[in-house]
């Protein structure tokens, strides 16, 4: 009965990561940028839509900076760990935000 359950949450998290890369990728090939937490919109519109999109690609650029730090940067491996987590956690709920979406249609 637990592991099926385990596999559930696994299963959540991986279709959440999912969704955040694709919004990342979606973004990268309209604007040729990648996607950063930093929010410089002009307009109203464009900034809620910002907003969106960075809420929704989170745990990727988390990950990505989480990385980065650690292969660039040389960061303690306590900073990958955490980075990882809050991504996983981000991820999962993600994944139940779109599965939601999804049964609601």
């Amino acid at each position: 009965m637990f592991e099926s359950e385990y596999l559930l949450y696994a299963y959540v998290t991986a279709i959440g990561f999912c969704a955040a890369g694709l919004c990342t990728s979606a973004w990268q090939l309209v604007t040729g940028l990648p996607l950063k937490f930093g929010l410089q919109a002009e307009h109203s519109l464009a900034a809620i839509f910002g907003v969106l999109a960075r809420v929704m690609a989170g745990p990727v650029i988390v990950m990505r900076n989480a990385i980065r730090g650690a292969a660039i940067e040389g960061r303690a491996p306590l900073w990958l760990a955490l980075s990882t987590f809050i991504s996983t956690l981000w991820s999962f709920f993600i994944g139940v935000i779109m599965l939601e979406l999804l049964y609601r249609l």
